[in-house]
């Protein structure tokens, strides 16, 4: 029986540093901005918490749709698998 081959990463790793550097960037950026702001310390307070919990959902929102994904390949490799198996076993010329 053939199995099917691993899937591929459709991205390079010069990709992951740039996303993760450009997410840095622009994290520190925001929270140097909200540092320096001319308002009393409770409204940068507040502009900074509303930026960690941006922050978080958006993590969170990553990783589910990442877990829906890998579901969803996983389903589709066990029927190609079962697929393949049925082929493989398959006789056309068997006498029933």
């Amino acid at each position: 029986m053939t199995s099917t081959p691993p899937p591929v990463s459709p991205t390079t790793a010069a990709f992951h540093v740039q996303a993760v550097l450009s997410f840095a960037v622009s994290l520190s950026a925001v929270a140097v901005a909200v540092v320096f702001l001319a308002a009393d310390g409770w409204v940068r307070a507040f502009l900074g918490l509303g930026i960690l919990y941006v922050t978080t959902s958006a993590f969170t929102l990553a990783k589910t749709i990442r877990d829906r994904q890998d579901v969803s390949t996983v389903v589709t490799r066990v029927d190609q698998a079962r697929m393949d198996k049925l082929l493989v076993e398959h006789d056309p010329f068997a006498v029933r």
